[in-house]
């Protein structure tokens, strides 16, 4: 990033996959070391990033929640968890408290795989759970997400191509090595969802961010080498390419191709054996 250069709170939301909160108290500690600017009703801006003081991040406890949330993450894939629980079961088997599990369930209903039910308890919903369905994910995927480039609504909009080449830029320069395989497919899936909401059909747009919510545990779990990350980054980028020199014709045709390269690879992966979903060393695909 340049010096000077606008840092929003929505840009690191959606590339990191968190709530504001943080993302607010983090630019507030690099603004007190002076890496950022703080402006008064603007918000913050690049100063001096040779000012920052970087400490290696702790390994997360077994207790943490995100580890709770990939536990309960992999035993709902692995069928070891009913489709209907109550809190406390969820609290005795992962050993969490009341207030804990809530924070993780709240996380899980925002992502669209569990809901409140009226009286008690918790619903999970229904997964892409199988190869079959994961192709056919793919295939409605590359007939609305190609349309919709193609639709004579499709918009142009500057600002909203180059936030997103902005995101897989940083994939591009490192970050297909040093992201987690939830921030890469928090980024990933924002791209996608991008390019939908500038179509100009809204429904083109709610659907890919529910195919993204059906996906998106089956992708945790998915181990990918760096050189698909790379290679489907790499494929993003001509994508917007095609988009900034208006040939949108191109740019459908890319992203046909680049959803079909998907389809083939997630057939072949063992993306539904038993593994753990520990998120150690997976990345988040398209």
């Amino acid at each position: 990033m340049e010096q000077g250069q606008h840092l929003t709170e929505a840009s690191f939301q959606t590339l990191f996959g968190t709530s504001r909160q943080p993302i607010r108290q983090a630019l507030g500690i690099l603004a007190e070391q002076g890496v950022l600017e703080r402006v008064p009703n603007k918000g913050f801006y690049l100063r001096d990033p040779s000012r920052v003081q970087a400490d290696p991040l702790p390994a997360a406890a077994e207790t943490s929640d995100e580890a709770i949330y990939l536990r309960i993450a992999d035993d709902r894939l692995s069928h070891r968890l009913p489709d209907r629980i109550s809190e406390t079961d969820l609290m005795r088997r992962y050993g969490v408290s009341r207030l804990g599990l809530r924070r993780i369930l709240t996380r899980i209903s925002a992502e669209g795989w569990i809901e409140r039910n009226e009286g008690r308890g918790w619903t999970f919903a229904t997964l892409i759970d199988s190869v079959e369905a994961y192709r056919e994910c793919y295939d409605m995927r590359q007939v609305i997400e190609t349309h919709g480039i193609r639709s004579p609504d499709f918009r142009l909009d500057p600002v909203v191509l180059a936030d997103l080449r902005r995101r897989q830029e940083i994939i591009a320069e490192g970050g297909w090595q040093r992201l987690s395989q939830l921030e890469l497919f928090e980024a990933n899936s924002a791209f996608h969802e991008g390019l939908a909401a500038l179509s100009g059909n809204r429904f083109i747009l709610t659907t890919v961010q529910k195919l993204n919510q059906l996906r998106r545990l089956i992708e945790y779990r998915q181990t990918l080498n760096t050189e698909q990350v790379r290679g489907q980054n790499t494929e993003h980028l001509a994508i917007l390419d095609a988009l900034d020199a208006r040939d949108t014709a191109k740019a459908a045709d890319l992203m046909n191709a680049h959803l079909g390269k998907a389809k083939q690879r997630k057939a072949r992966a063992e993306m539904f054996s038993d593994g753990p979903a520990d998120g150690a060393n997976k990345r988040g695909d398209t």
